[in-house]
C-alpha cells in the first residue's frame, strides 16, 4: 500500500502577494504604456519647471532693460581685476572672489569701519538681510565690494553682490536676489532700505540694466548723487550676464 505525505503550504506574506500583483499588472500592455507616458511627462514637467524662469525673464523682462553697457577700455586706469567671463563654468559663484579673474586687492580697512549692516527690500519680502563689507561667501550673506563707498556717502556708491538661482527665497542667500529684475522703477518705484551704523537710509529704484561679465563700470566710484548698486547673475540660474539695479537715496 502506497503512502502519501502531504505538506501544508504556508500562507504567502503580504509582501509576496504585493509583488505578485505588481508583476501581473505590469505585464498589461496598457499599464506599460501608461507608465512610460507618466515617466516621460514627469521628465518634461521637471525640465519645463527648470527652464521657465529663464524663458520668462528673456521674454517678459529683459527687453525692458537698458542695453548692455560696453566694457571699460583696456587702457583705462582702473585698479580692480576684471570680472570673470561667462565661459568660466568651473567657478564657484557663491564665492565673491570667483567673480573676478584675479582675487581683488582689498584696501586697508579703517579701524572705525562698519563691517556688517542690514538691507530690506519690502517688494521682494527681503527683511534684515546681512551685508558683509569685503565679505566672500554669498551662501551666508550679501557682500558689498570692499573698495566701494559706504551707504549715504557723497562720493562713490556701495555695490552689493547677491546670489540668484531658478527660484526666489528671501530667507535663503543662494536665492535671495533671484527676483531682483521684478523691482519697479515706475510709476511707483520700489524701495531699498539700509540700516547702517544706526542710520536708516531709504533708496528708490531708478533703473535696471544688464552688463556683460567683464564690464567694470559698475564698480567705478565717482560723484553722481547718493546711489546704490545691487548686482546678481542673469538670466536666473545662469551666469551669462550681470543684472544691476540702480537706486538713489531719497529723503524720508
Amino acid at each position: 500500500m502506497a503512502l502519501y505525505y502531504y505538506q501544508k503550504k504556508e500562507k504567502p506574506t503580504w509582501w509576496e502577494v504585493w509583488q505578485y500583483q505588481l508583476k501581473t499588472r505590469w505585464q498589461n500592455p496598457l499599464i506599460k504604456r501608461g507608465g512610460s507616458a507618466f515617466v516621460l511627462g514627469l521628465g518634461v514637467f521637471l525640465m519645463g519647471a527648470a527652464l521657465y524662469p529663464m524663458i520668462s525673464y528673456q521674454i517678459r523682462y529683459a527687453p525692458r532693460f537698458t542695453p548692455i553697457y560696453s566694457p571699460v577700455p583696456q587702457d583705462a586706469n582702473w585698479h580692480s581685476p576684471p570680472l570673470v567671463s561667462a565661459q568660466d563654468n568651473n567657478k564657484d559663484y557663491t564665492l565673491i572672489s570667483s567673480w573676478f579673474v584675479e582675487k581683488p586687492e582689498k584696501q586697508k580697512e579703517k579701524s572705525n569701519q562698519v563691517e556688517y549692516y542690514t538691507l530690506d527690500i519690502p517688494a521682494l519680502k527681503i527683511k534684515n538681510a546681512i551685508v558683509h563689507v569685503g565679505g566672500e561667501d554669498l551662501k551666508k550673506e550679501l557682500v558689498q565690494y570692499a573698495d566701494t563707498a559706504p551707504p549715504g556717502e557723497d562720493f562713490g556708491r556701495p555695490v552689493i553682490f547677491g546670489h540668484s538661482t531658478t527660484y526666489m527665497d528671501p530667507n535663503n542667500y543662494l536665492a535671495i536676489f533671484t527676483d531682483l529684475y521684478k523691482l519697479k522703477t515706475t510709476p511707483s518705484p520700489d524701495k531699498i532700505i539700509i540700516h547702517y551704523d544706526g542710520i536708516r537710509y531709504v533708496y528708490q529704484v531708478v533703473n535696471i540694466f544688464e552688463v556683460i561679465p567683464t564690464d567694470l563700470s559698475i564698480l567705478s566710484q565717482y560723484y553722481e548723487g547718493k546711489e546704490l548698486f545691487l548686482v546678481t547673475c542673469t538670466p536666473p540660474g545662469t551666469y551669462l550676464r550681470r543684472l544691476v539695479v540702480k537706486a538713489k537715496l531719497i529723503e524720508e
